[in-house]
């Protein structure tokens, strides 16, 4: 491009660039780029200008070549398809009239941070460097799918997207690539986030991001995988958090997060792989939660977390924090969407067990007991209820032993009234009510009474049912003794 065809902004452009140099057009350090459109024509910089200088500008002897520009409203479409660019571009607090088209573009670093773009068409991107979009407004679409960078993607408290726009998937990163962090506390994004299948080797960080999409899905990473830690501490979420199949190496951080979707799923975390799962001071959200056949080794929540409808089966976690009595968090395995899950009761009586709290653990197998009579027909629930009853379906040791001692007293009184008669008179010993009522009672224990004598009538039907009970509860306290024993 001739000197003379460019205005006198793009010549001071000209000028810097061999060297790398910074042209500055702002009148003050707080311009907002959203106004641009109002800008001076003195800061007027034709998009095509600084296509043509980035791909066959040259550098100064000693010096780095760099676009460095502050505060210029660009004009026409900046269009770097599938270019080959050797300089860093920093186009920083600029207003770009049409979108910038970056499609398969290959770049050593891209800034365009404190910019207004109507959209950033950039999907196949490589970077070899930083990609920063900090403070940006993009009310369009921001299409880095496939992307590869080898720096970190800064978006803090970029805003995405219009809130009165129709468009979906406002910033999609599916399939890209991030080799470092992916940076956005603060961001802001009306319509839906797309992750699927995206690898970040370091941390996400959505601290104090808003991300609405009512009745739609704002965050969709399915097959996400994070290297270090996902953290959305005081997020807020409207619409559906989808983290379906993700793995993160560290924690998934959603402390003070609120997620709201009435009437739809909130929260689907299921098939995730992750060490913790942290939802400490969360509001209770808004919406059912899913979070089958997911792996956790530490599940930090309280039970005012939960919403009405949750999914736990297969939900697999080492250690359950706060540690709570099992009466507060027993309630929770009620709000199963698939009704009766043995495998929940199962997960949190060993989350007990492994702190070494045996009572909590007993209390949720019997939980687990008393929830799965309810699926029963009726005979089988009225023998549920007499084992409960009696002996707390094998949980309650103490209350089968009540039982027995109760028995074993009843026996005494009524056989001490009245003596049963000896089977052969001559050589019965002599009578006596308590070993008598042992002999019933303790099926593993031989006084010789209950082999010498022979009620009759009612009391002989007293005997079988002391007979009958001594096994169940007998069988009942051995059971208990060898769990005990066994956990030791």
């Amino acid at each position: 491009m001739e000197i003379a065809e460019m205005s006198p902004a793009e010549r001071r452009v000209w000028r810097a660039f061999p060297r790398g140099g910074t042209v500055d057009f702002r009148r003050s350090d707080d311009e907002d780029a959203e106004d641009g459109h109002a800008w001076a024509p003195e800061r007027t910089v034709r998009a095509e200008f600084l296509r043509a200088l980035l791909l066959s500008g040259s550098a100064e002897e000693g010096e780095v070549a760099a676009l460095r520009v502050a505060g210029a409203r660009i004009t026409g479409v900046l269009d770097l398809q599938y270019a080959t660019v050797e300089h860093a571009i920093r186009l920083w607090g600029c207003h770009f009239e049409r979108p910038a088209i970056l499609y398969g573009a290959r770049v050593r670093q891209l800034n365009l941070s404190h910019s207004y773009l109507p959209a950033l068409e950039a999907a196949t991107l490589h970077v070899d460097g930083v990609l920063r979009l900090t403070d940006c407004v993009i009310p369009g679409q921001v299409r880095l799918g496939g992307a590869r960078l080898s720096g970190a993607l800064f978006m803090e408290r970029a805003r995405l997207g219009d809130e009165d726009g129709d468009e979906d998937d406002v910033l999609h990163l599916n399939h890209a690539i991030v080799d470092d962090d992916l940076w956005a506390p603060g961001l802001t994004v009306h319509g839906e986030i797309r992750l699927n299948g995206t690898k970040v080797s370091g941390t996400v960080n959505l601290d104090e991001a808003v991300l609405l999409n009512p009745g739609g899905t704002v965050l969709d990473a399915k097959s996400f995988v994070v290297g270090t830690d996902l953290q959305a501490v005081g997020m807020r979420a409207e619409g559906r958090v989808n983290l379906r199949g993700t793995t993160v190496a560290g924690g998934i951080y959603l402390a003070e997060a609120r997620l709201s979707n009435p009437g739809g799923t909130a929260l689907r975390a299921t098939s995730v792989i992750a060490r913790e799962l942290w939802l400490r001071n969360t509001p209770r959200i808004e919406g059912t939660v899913n979070l089958r056949r997911s792996q956790f080794e530490t599940l930090h929540a309280t039970p005012d977390v939960w919403p009405d409808v949750v999914g736990f089966d297969g939900l697999t976690y080492g250690a359950l924090t706060p540690h709570l009595p099992a009466e507060q968090r027993l309630p929770l395995l009620e709000r199963e969407e698939g009704g009766y899950v043995p495998y929940a009761y199962e997960q949190l009586a060993a989350a007990y067990l492994r702190i070494g709290d045996d009572t909590a653990a007993r209390t949720v197998q019997l939980a687990k007991q008393r929830r799965h009579r309810s699926t029963l027909p009726w005979y089988a629930k009225a023998w549920g209820h007499l084992q409960d009853a009696t002996v707390g379906y094998g949980f309650r040791p103490v209350r089968a032993a009540s039982w027995l001692v109760t028995l074993l007293v009843i026996g005494t009184v009524i056989y001490g009234l009245e003596q049963p008669p000896a089977l052969k008179p001559g050589e019965a010993p002599t009578f006596n009510p308590l070993f008598y009522t042992f002999d019933l009672l303790l099926p593993i224990i031989d006084f010789g009474q209950e082999k010498a004598f022979k009620p009759q009538g009612w009391y002989q039907w007293l005997s079988y049912t002391l007979i009958l009970a001594g096994w169940i509860l007998a069988t009942t306290i051995a059971t208990g003794i060898t769990r005990t024993v066994s956990r030791q």
